[in-house]
């Protein structure tokens, strides 16, 4: 696997590939990688010659209080899960390579509405910072296609409207939520939990599916089906944040007559933020 620090060193090798006809497949990640993040390798090994995968633990989208400093930094594991993986190219850049000019006065890149609600309110800021990270890679690198996981169901959305409005030439691929055997979406932010929170965390995921059982069966009342997941989550000692039943596409809150839903989630446990999703058709 080639590892490129720089962006004129990267700019060079993907300009060569792309002179020879080769496609390129992105993969942008924040490392600490698990079996989710290797799912979008593998969906972009399936699709593109050269697969490029990025980590970069980017600034712009941590809050004042977040957890940016010690946000896991496990770069030779990382890089060896990713030469198993068939990964073909890193790129790994210093947060002066990404931002030359500091953090003060860089251009953002903002998606107004569908960023503004659910984790976008509970974050302020957070995804102008994302968009404008992914932008700027999306630029640097030119690929035909970039791999996003279905996990940050919000993010993709968010990514997709970018894409489509400012006319890059990018697809954008969702890749399956991973879970581990209890249920619990595969995250970073996991290794946070502490044994009793992990054994606990999966209950996220039993609500967003009994939330979704309850609705197929003809449950129309959607703001009771959320409080009662809210009140069963509090009750095991989450601390909800939200837990929403939208249009899967608008992210607005579902109405009678929407069929393609999606349920977002997010709650605290101890210190760490936990977000989960289910997708289904009603």
């Amino acid at each position: 696997m080639e590892i490129f620090e720089s962006r004129d060193a990267l700019q060079q090798r993907l300009r060569s590939l792309r002179q020879s006809g080769r496609t390129i497949g992105l993969v942008p990640t924040m490392g600490n990688l698990h079996d989710g993040h290797l799912a979008l390798v593998a969906a972009a090994r399936e699709q593109a010659d050269f697969v490029l995968a990025t980590i970069f633990v980017n600034p712009l989208q941590f809050g004042p209080a977040e957890d940016l400093d010690n946000y896991p930094r496990t770069l030779q594991d990382d890089c060896e899960l990713l030469t198993d993986a068939g990964c073909d190219g890193l790129f790994v850049p210093a947060v002066t390579e990404m931002y030359p000019d500091g953090l003060q006065g860089q251009t953002l890149v903002s998606v107004p509405g569908l960023s503004q609600k659910h984790c976008g309110a509970s974050r302020p800021g957070h995804f102008d910072g994302v968009c404008t990270v992914v932008c700027k890679l999306f630029n640097l690198t030119e690929p035909d296609s970039a791999f996003f996981g279905e996990k940050d169901y919000q993010q993709l959305q968010v990514i997709r409207k970018m894409t489509t409005d400012l006319c890059m030439p990018v697809r954008i691929e969702g890749v399956p939520i991973i879970r581990n055997a209890e249920g619990l979406a595969l995250s970073s932010r996991n290794g946070y939990l502490d044994t009793e929170q992990l054994a606990l965390a999966p209950l996220l995921h039993d609500q967003l599916m009994a939330a979704s059982t309850t609705i197929k069966s003809g449950q129309a009342d959607f703001a009771d089906v959320e409080a009662r997941a809210r009140a069963e989550l509090d009750k095991a000692g989450f601390r909800t944040d939200y837990f929403t039943v939208c249009n899967a596409l608008t992210l607005e809150t579902a109405q009678h007559d929407d069929s393609d839903l999606v349920i977002l989630a997010a709650a605290w446990l101890g210190k760490t933020r936990l977000i989960d999703n289910l997708r289904f058709t009603r």
